[in-house]
């Protein structure tokens, strides 16, 4: 469980990202099958040399940071059809692990220019400068409301939205115990800004109340 206090996530703010976005490319046939990881897999670990970039084809992933005193630093949540796996360098220094049943495609290194891949990688850099702002300024229920806003976003704007992390795993994003995302998310049931069809999915009724407590 990561807290405050815990030290700040390394983004890939660095030169040679831009220039390594130049080198990799879809080299896979559009038919190939994605590799399947099934939950709690690891996809790769902190220290490993990097192989190339990662699509997601169905399921969802999570990038991570073990600290010193055995804590998790949650860096980011990835769902279908995101990529990640972009790296300053060339070894990762995160660990990427399958929250549930996943499907990856595997972008190799390759010499021809893909146009595609330098926006996806400030793409990525954006909301892991969001998730430090959020970190930082906000308490819990602002870091809740922002944290659905934003998978219901990445999930085409829909009311019903699917959780396939754990409530741990939203604690350990956010640097909240499970205890206070548990109380958070009964307190917005309870002034219906949420429902709670079941543990994995959350049903917003209220989007501009959402919001507004997000802002």
């Amino acid at each position: 469980m990561a807290n405050l206090h815990a030290p700040r996530i390394s983004l890939p703010v660095h030169p040679g990202l831009i220039a390594r976005t130049s080198e990799f490319a879809h080299s896979r046939p559009a038919a190939q099958a994605p590799v399947f990881f099934s939950a709690g897999t690891e996809i790769y670990a902190q220290g490993e040399r990097c192989s190339g970039l990662y699509k997601i084809e169905f399921g969802a992933v999570r990038v991570y940071r073990l600290l010193s005193d055995g804590r998790r630093q949650i860096s980011s949540f990835h769902l279908a059809g995101e990529t990640f796996g972009f790296e300053a360098d060339s070894v990762h220094h995160f660990f990427a692990e399958a929250i549930c049943a996943t499907g990856v495609h595997v972008m190799h290194s390759a010499n021809n220019l893909s146009s595609e891949l330098l926006p996806l990688a400030l793409k990525s850099l954006v909301r892991a400068q969001e998730h430090l702002l959020v970190l930082g300024r906000q308490n819990a229920i602002e870091r809740i409301a922002a944290f659905l806003s934003d998978m219901a976003e990445r999930q085409g704007g829909l009311k019903q939205v699917d959780l396939p992390m754990s409530r741990a795993d939203i604690g350990d994003y956010l640097g909240l115990t499970i205890e206070t995302v548990s109380r958070v998310f009964s307190r917005l049931k309870q002034k219906g800004v949420i429902r709670l069809p079941s543990l994995r999915c959350v049903e917003i009724a209220k989007w501009q109340v959402l919001q507004d407590m997000a802002a």
